[in-house]
């Protein structure tokens, strides 16, 4: 029986992923920042933006069968959705006996499992371009202090790095969706994004 290959063309999702991720870092910076209080507000942006557009980004990824953003976007996305569950945990809308047994320090090992996670993709990012590379080593500061301040290892100092790092994260992000949109839409480098390192490859 003579086997068929079809091969589906599908966009780069890339601009999705990052206007994902930029949203929802926008968002949650503003309230580690203090512009905001409360996390109520940042949830729908959570699981809307950056769990969903992340997850749909990771999903067309491995369809064109690139290994390193699809595990990239979902894992991030599902990042999303575990702390959109945590907060709701923390804020009691699971009950007050799932919110009275909620030890902090077990965020604080998730926050050191994505960030052994997001060192090993800085180093894939080097080799793809400088704003993925950007956006990479600023998560690593993101984790960095989060799990800090989870284990109350210099609490105020690593909890301001989370929040600028997020913040920065954001506008980085942005910059990113806007390349990958407006150099594929015009068909040049509207917006250069940086060349590889060309360290490991």
């Amino acid at each position: 029986m003579k086997e068929t290959k079809v091969k589906v063309i599908v966009a780069d999702p890339s601009a999705l992923g990052l206007f994902g991720l930029a949203m929802v870092t926008l968002v949650a910076s503003s309230q580690k920042l203090g512009l905001t209080s409360d996390v109520s507000l940042v949830l729908p942006w959570a699981i809307f933006l950056g769990a969903s557009a992340q997850l749909m980004a990771a999903v067309y990824d491995f369809k064109h069968n690139n290994t390193f953003g699809a595990t990239a976007f979902a894992a991030y996305g599902f990042f999303w959705f575990a702390m959109g569950f945590s907060w709701l945990i923390q804020n009691g809308v699971f009950g007050e006996a799932l919110k009275a047994s909620a030890d902090p320090k077990q965020l604080g090992f998730a926050f050191v499992g994505y960030l052994i996670f997001t060192i090993f993709m800085t180093l894939g990012a080097m080799e793809t371009h400088k704003v993925l590379f950007t956006i990479f080593f600023l998560i690593d500061l993101l984790f960095l202090g989060l799990a800090a301040s989870s284990f109350g290892i210099m609490e105020h100092g690593m909890h301001l790095l989370a929040a600028y790092s997020e913040l920065a994260i954001a506008l980085v992000s942005f910059y990113g969706c806007g390349a990958a949109v407006l150099n594929t839409h015009f068909g040049k480098t509207f917006l250069p994004v940086g060349k590889p390192f060309g360290i490991f490859k």
